[in-house]
Formats: C-alpha cells, structure tokens, sequence
C-alpha cells in the first residue's frame, strides 16, 4: 500500500525543528498554567489558563510582560526584547488579540521559531502557542564568525540541486538568499535559507540551508506545497459572461468567464483579485495559455480538466469566504491560477509556489486530476496554511499539514454536496477499480496508514512520514465529526460545520510552523474552548477524539 503515496495528492515540502519526540505536559504549583512541553528540546510549544489578570494594556505588553516573567520556563537568555520581533497584531471575531511573535538572535531571525500570544476581551493572556529555541545566547556556534557570502551560498545549493534533478531548473524567479539561524536536534548555526521554484526539467520548490561559516548543506527539502504565491497574470479588459461546460466525470456546470473580442477566457473577475484558468498543452511549461474559447460552451473532452479547475477553484474559494469571511487563500484576495493539460501521462496535482498545476493522469491510476473538488479543495488549503500557520513540511508538523488539507477538502465537498464522503482523490483514482481511493480518513488501515499516534511511522521516508501518518489526525477529525468509539474510546460527534469551526480556528490561530501532535491537540482544545466555552460538549469531544488517536 506504501506504492499509493508515491503518487498522493500534492508533492511534498521538507524541514523539522524537531525528529518524532514524547511531549511532556505539566502544570505548575498553582494551578493556574498548563504546559505542554517538547521532550527533546525542552521547550515549552503550549501554554495554556489564565496566564495574566485582566488588563487595559495593549495585547503586545501583556505578552510582553509575562514572556519577561516567564524565563524560567522559555529560557530566552536575554531581555525579552532582544528575544522576539513582532510579526503581527490581530484581533479576530471573538475579541481575541492574537500578537505573533520572530524568535531573533542578535537580530537574526531564527527559521521557524515562532510563538504567539492570545489575549482575549478583557485582556487576560490566555495562551501561549509556539516553540523557541532556548538559551541561544550560550550556544558557542553562532558567536563564531561567517565566512560564506549570499552568492556562493547559492551557487553550492544550485549545484546540489541540479546534481539531485539530473540538470539546471528553470528558475521561475531569483533565488533570493536570507540570513538567519537554523535549529535542529539541538544544533543551530547561522545559515542562508535560498529557495529554488521551478518546473522544468521537473517540477520543484526547493529549499536549501547553507551554513554561512562553512558553507556546508545543512539541510534541503522540496517544499512544493509551501511557496509564496506571485502577482498572477496581468487583467484583461472586456465583459464578466457565464461559460458552461462538462467536467472530467461527465456532469455540466456553469462559471465566470471573461469576453472581448478575441473569444471568452476562462477568467473569474468576481472573486477576490480573479481566477485564471491556463493550457499547458501537455508540455512542462506553465502557466502556459490563458484558455480561450470561441463560444463559452466547453463541451469537448479536452475541455473537461479546464472546467473543472476553474470551476472547483471557485468553489473552494466560496467555501473560505462565505464560510469563515476568508478572502482568497491568503486573506487579501489572492489571484488563484491553475494549469491544466500539464505534461503528458502525469499522476499528480500541486501548488507550484504560485500556482495549481494538474496532470492529466495515465488513464490507470489517475484520470485528470482537476476532476476531483476533494483534491483542488486540498491542494489550495495548502496555501492557506502556508499563509497561516505555515507549518514545516517534515515529520510531525508536515502530518498535520497534510491532515488539514484532507479535512478541509472533505469539508468542502460536503458543503457543496458532491458526492461527499470520508475518502480522498477517489474520483480521479484507479478509475476501473470502484470505491478505491488515496486515503480513508474513516479508516486510514485500509490503506496501511495509522490511525493510532503509537502506530506512527517514524522513518524519513515520506518526508518523515507526512502522508502515512496523516492519517492519525485524519481518523481524529472523522470521530470528531461522526463520533464512534476507537481503541475503546466513545467519542459524541459534533458535526461537519462545528468540526470545522474548531479545525479552522486551530490552524489559523493556535498552530506554529513547527507544531507537534501535542502542540495540535492543545491547540484544538483551545479554539473548542474560544468557540463554544471550556466546559462545553464540543471541547470534550475535541479531547476524546484526540485521546482515542493516542494523542495526550
């Protein structure tokens, strides 16, 4: 069954801040914290109660304030203020106050380093989400001095990664090098992060780390799925009409387009800043052709995949806005743009870095992959997790990741009641095979994934295993959602539309890039608790799905 994710859903990112490790939970003598600890690096990645009394103050020096107090458990190692650079200050629906915080070092950025503070209505510290790296001042690494320059820090990963693909990428845009300290398992030094996007000689978003007194490769990983998307095409001029057309599976639907007098472009101008819809022509070029038809009627087979992209990117998009008020993938109205027709025979869909790419499949284990509103639905949430939590694409965080994806690609197929179900990719998977699919987040077994965190692959296969063990996070939505009693735990089902409140809250407020199965779980309960109060069913449902997953 391993064979299956060699052709999953989407291609993968990499990088850990952290190996698999046992997460220790505490609370301190009153009481009145909870803390949830990572047992390898000793740092804390939640924190948890009535951490402050209320306030006037603003949210940043509430978080300010208990940071300076709290040295004892983050060990900084220096002033607070020396420690973190504020990323951003937001206030949500609730009244929360959510101030998302850069570990730095000497003012160098520490990659992947973030914790955020959560302040509720009436100025009460909540919560503390996030890991650090701890006592970075004491670490003898970063007091020596850097040698390597930015460019032959890119001319050393370049050379890498061309030996790795068998040839020079096609860059889409510059490698653009950025100075900052790389973690892991308890090493840090300063580094060059560059990332490398590219579709040819094959598709790629590769992300390198050099270390800057060495000039050695300390790490690299594709990471496809969590690129910063481009402007997007430029806007074309003429009249927002309505196309119809047939998808892969043979049903007919209507959607924007966009006339003048060269014919009728499959351009959305009605959501955010537009959907755009392009030809590969089965070449390895993208975006390829913006799809131009002579009379809005796109009936013929070759059509097929277009209609569908354009039509399910709107949908996904539908679903984020009318559902959480969410503008795109990215909050401010992002362009989406897909690319059908990609390449010949190819078995995958992915988010480029700047946009969605589909294959058309080899007509045995994928048919064209845009067919699937459960697969766009998924590949776009990737992108909103990128914009969002920005969780690292290795090992535990990348599990997660990949989980997210499938829920809410589950999620929006039974909002728009098509067909749905608990499985993924299984319209446009093994099309002679009935009930087949990628993955069964019912019973992720089935396709020798684990639906127990003890079960846990925890190899390197798989970047760490982030689509086998998806499926643990996979079986917990499930029961959340449907309830059902697993490894001889009940757990009450709360539905689709509470589930998916929690899970969306949980990732774009509580999650960090480099979240833990523990860190998820405390993260979840806090945002039931947000949503629907501490004492409330739904948080006992949230506990008792992770509980029976073997998450504590």
């Amino acid at each position: 069954m391993k064979k299956k994710k060699s052709v999953a859903v989407g291609l993968a990112a990499t990088l850990a801040f952290s190996a698999f490790t046992p997460v220790l939970a505490a609370e301190n003598p009153a009481g009145a914290e909870k803390v949830s600890y990572n047992a390898y690096s000793k740092a804390p990645n939640f924190v948890s109660g009535k951490l402050s009394a209320a306030s006037s103050k603003s949210a940043k020096e509430i978080v300010f304030e208990y940071l300076a107090k709290s040295e004892s458990t983050y060990h900084f190692g220096q002033d607070i203020a020396k420690s973190v650079k504020v990323l951003s200050e937001e206030k949500d629906e609730l009244g929360f106050t959510h101030v998302k915080l850069q570990q730095v070092h000497k003012g160098v950025p520490v990659y992947g380093a973030i914790i955020s503070g959560h302040v509720d209505q009436n100025g009460v510290l909540l919560a503390v989400s996030g890991e650090i790296v701890p006592n970075l001042p004491t670490k003898k690494a970063l007091q020596n001095s850097t040698r390597v320059k930015k460019e032959e820090a890119v001319q050393t990963a370049l050379a890498d990664l061309s030996a790795k693909i068998g040839g020079a990428p096609e860059l889409e845009k510059a490698a653009k090098p950025a100075f900052v300290i790389y973690a892991k398992e308890g090493n840090v030094s300063f580094a060059y992060e560059v990332e490398f996007e590219f579709l040819y000689p094959e598709a790629g978003n590769y992300h390198y780390f050099v270390d800057a007194t060495t000039g050695a490769i300390l790490e690299s990983y594709n990471q496809i799925h969590e690129a910063k998307p481009t402007a997007g095409p430029t806007q074309l001029t003429g009249t927002d009409t309505i196309g119809s057309g047939k998808g892969v599976l043979g049903d007919t639907k209507t959607f924007n387009t966009l006339t003048n007098s060269d014919g009728n472009y499959l351009v959305d101008r009605t959501r955010g800043n537009g959907i755009f819809t392009y030809d590969a022509s089965n070449r390895t070029r993208t975006p390829g052709s913006l799809w131009l038809d002579a009379d809005n009627v796109l009936n013929a087979s070759y059509d097929a995949p277009a209609v569908d992209a354009h039509s399910y990117a709107a949908q996904t998009y539908d679903y984020y806005q009318d559902v959480f008020n969410r503008n795109s993938y990215d909050g401010k109205g992002a362009k989406l743009v897909s690319t059908v027709h990609y390449s010949r025979s190819y078995n995958n869909a992915f988010w480029s870095g700047s946009q969605m790419v589909y294959g058309d499949g080899d007509g045995s284990t994928f048919i064209p992959l845009s067919g699937a509103l459960d697969v766009i639905a998924h590949e776009l949430t990737h992108a909103v997790t990128d914009t969002t939590a920005d969780l690292v694409y290795q090992n535990e965080s990348g599990a997660i990741n990949e989980s997210i994806s499938d829920i809410f690609g589950t999620l929006v197929e039974y909002h728009f009641n098509n067909n749905p179900d608990w499985l993924i990719g299984e319209d446009i998977y093994t099309p002679t095979k009935s009930g087949d699919a990628l993955r069964s987040m019912a019973d992720p077994t089935i396709n020798g994934d684990p639906d127990h965190y003890s079960k846990r692959y925890i190899g390197t296969s798989d970047n760490g295993g982030v689509h086998w063990n998806s499926g643990i996070s996979n079986k917990a939505a499930y029961l959340l959602a449907n309830g059902g009693t697993h490894y001889g735990v009940n757990v009450t089902g709360i539905g689709n539309k509470k589930a998916g409140d929690i899970y969306y809250r949980t990732l774009t407020v509580y999650l960090t890039p480099n979240s833990t199965f523990s860190q998820y779980r405390a993260a979840a309960v806090q945002a039931a608790s947000d949503l629907f109060g501490a004492s409330s069913s739904e948080v006992a449902s949230v506990k008792a799905a992770f509980t029976a997953v073997g998450v504590q």
